[in-house]
């Protein structure tokens, strides 16, 4: 129930953002995880709204959805982000975390970006789970506008509470493409 407040409030608050944002989807793949992604407006100015599901071949998946506002300052673009998940890890009840953090991008040039990315979400804004904690850093290529190549390293895990296993959703490098439109 909280998942669908937050997701009809990010909506709200996109519909009062004004013009038209551009869309993007994509796929990263890891030896041992695979992850979804989908945004709008999350390469421009202004809100952003984001979501994905990662999943693990043997530690569970996560859903989140996002809400963010971009700064640019300069070549350098500041994403702060609060999102709200569903956690389903293998050893452990399914659960939700609301987790905050942002991410990072520097341009490099035209076509090389350096992007990096943090989440958290503790105990108290979890639940089944004792914390959940996502990293992730990369290089982006940038052949032309609407194709973006990704190779970064990721790290996400959902921390047991009461004596249960912690499930480690990812962790390794990763390679990945996006479409933007």
């Amino acid at each position: 129930m909280k998942a669908v407040a937050t997701l009809a409030g990010a909506v709200a608050i996109f519909a009062l953002a004004g013009p038209a944002q551009a869309i993007e989807g994509g796929v990263d793949v890891g030896e041992h995880y695979t992850n979804v992604r989908v945004g709008m407006g999350t390469t421009s100015p202004g809100f952003a709204l984001s979501g994905n599901w990662l999943r693990s071949d043997h530690d569970g998946n996560a859903e989140s959805v996002g809400l963010g506002y971009n700064v640019a300052v300069g070549d350098l673009f500041l994403s702060p982000t609060v999102k709200v998940m569903s956690t389903n890890p293998t050893d452990s009840k399914d659960g939700y975390a609301v987790a905050v953090g942002g991410s990072a991008q520097y341009a490099v040039n035209r076509m090389f970006n350096v992007f990096g990315e943090y989440y958290y979400s503790p105990d108290a804004f979890s639940s089944h789970i004792d914390d959940y904690q996502e990293a992730s850093a990369g290089v982006s290529f940038q052949p032309i506008s609407l194709v973006d190549v990704r190779v970064g390293y990721k790290y996400m895990t959902m921390n047991g509470k009461d004596g249960r296993k912690d499930n480690v959703i990812a962790d390794g490098p990763y390679v990945g493409a996006a479409l933007h439109f």
